[in-house]
């Protein structure tokens, strides 16, 4: 599965890459996200509940950024483990990039996807992910702008 997108983020880049590298922004953000938790320098664990179509089941992964260039990109790669509903794998490369009104993200993400997950076709699949990323958006947007129930702290 590949994906690419791009929002605009209302708030500087510096607040924007802050916020991306911060666990507990991101747990708030996430849509199903249960645990979130640094385990290295540039490592977090997680633990999210996914539905996909009739397969509801709770992922345990861990990712790992990498090629980072702060304020500005980086690489995040990973897999995700959900017993018998499969795993998800792969990555996502995310860019920076300051414009009028805040601070534009670029991502592209190439990612696998196993088990029974796999059997429910690219079209759910696909949809679900689009669905997904445009909660995290929508959620990441209101808390980095103050709007969410935890501002950053720039």
């Amino acid at each position: 599965m590949e994906m690419n997108g791009s929002h605009i983020i209302p708030a500087d880049r510096e607040t924007v890459w802050m916020a991306l590298n911060n666990p507990d922004v991101l747990r708030q953000a996430i849509p199903g996200c249960k645990e979130l938790e640094q385990i290295g320098e540039n490592q977090l664990a997680a633990k999210v509940v996914a539905k996909v179509g009739p397969v509801k089941a709770t992922f345990k992964g861990e990712v790992t950024l990498e090629n980072i260039v702060a304020p500005e990109s980086y690489t995040i790669t990973g897999e995700g483990k959900g017993g018998i509903a499969g795993f998800a794998k792969g990555g996502a490369n995310v860019k920076l990039t300051e414009v009028e009104g805040g601070t534009q993200l670029d991502y592209s993400v190439d990612a696998k996807v196993g088990g029974k997950l796999a059997q429910l076709g690219s079209r759910l699949i696909d949809g679900t992910a689009a669905k997904l990323a445009n909660e995290f958006f929508e959620n990441f947007s209101e808390i980095v702008s103050g709007e969410g129930e935890e501002a950053v702290d720039a």
